[in-house]
């Protein structure tokens, strides 16, 4: 640093600044110092900076697998508002959500020099085993809170199902299915959880519910067996599913039958993909605000490396109403 302040003929608390992306420079100056740093093959040490100022600026996300579009989009907002934060991230997935290769992805990131952990596990496996937080580091759970001492964040996955159920049964249907989402994912088993009581509670029959892996294709399936195995008068007049792409997957099946949405069958969805406005009819379903997420984990990540105490957030889903339900049929 020294060596640029010298060919620059400016001061080394300016390069430091510059070198530091500090907002307290014009930019000519700006230009000169970078111009000059990239002559000399100048690179910032970035342990030395960390020793600095105590922090990597760094946030490693441990997930598995981005098929999901729950993980996928999680990612890419914790990595956005990172950016936006200037924080840089590293990714660390695992092949399974296991207590044992949870702790061995966060030992491998503590030794890779992260601030902060994001967790996005969508197995309940990870909260039935022991995982091992290395100590003095800082974690964020994408889910429920299974530890009072580490932060946790979640969308209203019983508030967005209840609206769901709600708008179907306030709109006259009595029989409703459900596809799930994977066996073991607790997302999955708080949104069945949830549309079996609400069911209940209306004095409602709850059918064994319909199986799904998250996939459009188990969604198909799903309702393709169904089909095959339920007369035609005896169909539910309405169906919930646990995600986007599952009600994708319906809409082949019900279409190949000759069934029409939502004359003979509505639908309601969860998760509100981009390409839901696009299904035919656009389809009804319950949004997740990804960017409000990747806000706030921003936020509990910076105060938790201020001293904050652990955190545990939940975030507001919301009913978007489009085409795909209507009266159930007569």
């Amino acid at each position: 640093m020294r060596d640029v302040a010298q060919v620059s003929g400016l001061s080394l608390q300016t390069v430091s600044r510059v070198a530091n992306g500090e907002p307290n420079v014009n930019e000519a100056t700006r230009d000169r110092v970078l111009s000059v740093m990239r002559e000399l093959g100048y690179r910032p040490n970035l342990a030395a900076r960390a020793m600095r100022r105590g922090s990597y600026k760094t946030i490693g996300i441990v997930y598995q697998g981005l098929h999901a579009v729950g993980t996928r989009r999680t990612v890419e907002a914790v990595s956005e508002y990172a950016a936006l934060n200037g924080y840089a991230t590293t990714l660390m997935p695992i092949a399974a959500a296991t207590g044992l290769a949870t702790s061995g992805a966060f030992t491998r990131l503590e030794e890779m020099a992260v601030d902060v952990i994001v967790s996005i596990l969508t197995s309940q496996l990870e909260f039935d085993t022991p995982m091992q937080i290395p100590p003095g580091m800082h974690a964020i759970l994408i889910g429920p809170q299974s530890n009072p001492e580490v932060s946790a964040m979640d969308s209203d996955q019983i508030g967005g199902t209840e609206a769901a159920v709600r708008h179907l049964l306030g709109t006259g249907h009595r029989e409703i299915q459900h596809i799930t989402g994977a066996a073991g994912s607790f997302f999955a088993a708080r949104r069945e959880e949830t549309w079996a009581r609400m069911m209940r509670e209306a004095g409602r029959p709850v059918p064994e519910p319909l199986r799904g892996d998250w996939s459009a294709h188990s969604g198909y399936l799903a309702v393709r067996r169904m089909l095959d195995t339920t007369p035609r008068e005896e169909l539910p007049t309405a169906i919930f599913s646990a995600n986007d792409q599952m009600a994708l997957g319906a809409y082949r099946a019900l279409g190949e039958a000759g069934l029409r949405i939502p004359h003979d069958i509505s639908i309601v969805g969860f998760d509100d993909i981009e390409e839901a406005v696009d299904f035919s009819p656009p389809l009804t379903t319950i949004a997740q605000d990804w960017d409000l997420l990747g806000r706030e984990v921003l936020r509990v990540a910076s105060e938790s490396l201020a001293g904050a105490p652990p955190q545990a957030v939940l975030l507001p889903t919301r009913l978007v109403e489009r085409d795909s339900v209507g009266p159930p049929r007569p």
